[in-house]
């Protein structure tokens, strides 16, 4: 979860919603997403809500030992909140951080308080985000003998010089074992994640790396370019002249590269930075971000929406701990997302994915738009379809490189 949140408006202290958000539950895919907040060592680049031991000490609740304790009371003041309607979760997303820095039994824990609450559909889809260094076989088991179904390693890069600029710890050797286990342990699904464009990284750097991506076999890839966030130690480095700023042409040319390599290994793109091995694999969590479903996220800094109703909750575990303690709601804001916020947002995610942007969710602005980026090979209009009642706008490669500008232009 980003570390800065927003303002907006104070949120009630028993976390109650308006009738209206509350009603709408259940018409969309309804998700959790858990924030775990620890890191063995804080990455230069981060900027996510995380803290390392040393910076927590170890306070009831805000400490790895105490943490499930804390998520636990937080879902079931979740159940309180939505109230008796019959809502099991269609995806349950542990983040972080580094969440299998916990003891696989308390992760297991946490599933199981969610099963209780809310119930599990039958094809429900529970991830958990690890770092190759911090599973072993043991805890691979009963992650998936708790539940948990589908896994997301930090690969990150193959290549030793670039892990070490990201200040990743892990040995990269280590990756073809930990997936490994993760089959043997029968999790449904394995993902890895990339990184590309770190300050130093060359092309055939980046060429290893995909390289050795697609060896693995996993059955879904995401790959980010590197962002420069403000504040971090990576922003420092390179304020000072210590590292090189990321180049947009080298970026583009390693996006390139990667969307290459994972379309002739069988690999399809759902989300500009995501590809998976056929729709059955895509990440549905995250789907459910991207297309404005209805999730709860549980933990300090995480960010919920229900029904048109979005709130993050406090940031430091300590404070988070204290109020989940004394039973009162740890939402820090809240905003209620009007009709117009809604359309923008739309806009934002929906263009970033395969499927494409509904072409009359745009203004007539927005719509004298299109002829422009279909002209300059930046998009193309797909007809209407049987599961989908409107021609959509669906970016090529090259509006992918620039999916932020075309955004730009539909929301002139």
């Amino acid at each position: 979860m980003p570390s800065t949140l927003p303002e907006g408006q104070a949120a009630p202290r028993d976390g109650a919603l308006p009738p209206g958000a509350v009603a709408a539950l259940g018409t969309r895919s309804f998700g959790c997403y858990v924030h775990v907040p620890f890191c063995a060592v804080r990455c230069g680049y981060c900027d996510f809500n995380t803290y390392t031991a040393l910076e927590l000490g170890n306070p009831p609740g805000a400490s790895r030992d105490t943490y499930a304790e804390a998520a636990v009371a937080e879902i079931a003041l979740a159940r309180e909140v939505l109230g008796e309607r019959a809502v099991p979760l269609d995806t349950v997303f542990f983040g972080g951080g580094t969440p299998t820095l916990l003891p696989a039994a308390d992760l297991v824990s946490i599933v199981a308080a969610l099963r209780c609450e809310f119930g599990l559909s039958p094809d429900a889809e529970v991830t958990t985000e690890a770092n190759p260094d911090s599973v072993t076989p043991a805890e691979l088991e009963t992650l998936r003998a708790g539940g948990v179904n589908r896994i997301s390693f930090g690969m990150q890069s193959a290549v030793p010089s670039v892990l070490a600029t990201l200040d990743r710890t892990h040995d990269p050797a280590r990756v073809p074992s930990v997936v490994r286990w993760a089959r043997s342990a029968g999790f449904d699904q394995v993902s890895v994640d990339l990184i590309y464009g770190t300050p130093g990284e060359s092309l055939d750097d980046w060429h290893a790396s995909v390289n050795a991506a697609v060896a693995l076999e996993p059955d879904h890839v995401s790959a980010y370019a590197l962002i420069v966030e403000q504040g971090t130690a990576l922003a420092r480095r390179i304020a000072r002249g210590d590292l090189p700023a990321p180049d947009d042409d080298d970026v583009a040319d390693k996006y390139e590269l990667v969307d290459d390599a994972l379309v002739a290994a069988g690999y399809e793109w759902y989300e500009v930075s995501n590809w998976a091995r056929g729709g059955n694999y895509a990440c549905r969590h995250n789907l459910g971000y991207w297309q404005g479903s209805d999730w709860w996220g549980v933990g300090p800094g995480a960010h919920s929406h229900v029904g048109g109703v979005r709130w993050w909750n406090v940031k430091h575990p300590a404070a988070y701990a204290a109020r989940v303690a004394a039973g009162e709601s740890p939402a820090a804001g809240r905003e209620v997302l009007d009709a117009g916020i809604q359309r923008v947002e739309r806009v934002l995610l929906e263009t970033r994915l395969a499927t494409g942007l509904p072409l009359d969710v745009l203004d007539d602005e927005g719509l004298g738009a299109v002829r422009a980026l279909l002209a300059d090979g930046l998009a193309e209009v797909r007809p209407a379809d049987a599961g989908r009642a409107a021609k959509r706008l669906v970016l090529t490669r090259r509006g992918r490189l620039l999916a932020d500008a075309v955004v730009r232009t539909l929301l002139p």
